[in-house]
């Protein structure tokens, strides 16, 4: 996977608009953008903008990650 941030003039603490990152396969094929915000997560899948994608609240990915 290639990860790069779109936008680097960011604070360390994510305000509303948050960190875009684009995501890439190995072969370099875009897969889509990972948006992190305050409040929520977001994957848009392949050249969707932001607020089509999929949001999850921080505790649902939290709780996410704590399943067993």
């Amino acid at each position: 996977m290639k990860v790069s941030i779109k936008d680097l003039s960011v604070n360390m603490e994510l305000g509303n608009r948050g960190a875009e990152f684009d995501v890439y396969d190995s072969e370099g094929t875009h897969l889509g953008d990972l948006r992190i915000s305050r409040a929520t997560i977001e994957w848009c899948k392949g050249r969707t903008r932001s607020g089509n994608g999929i949001q999850k609240s921080w505790e649902e990915i939290i709780s996410w990650f704590e399943e067993e």
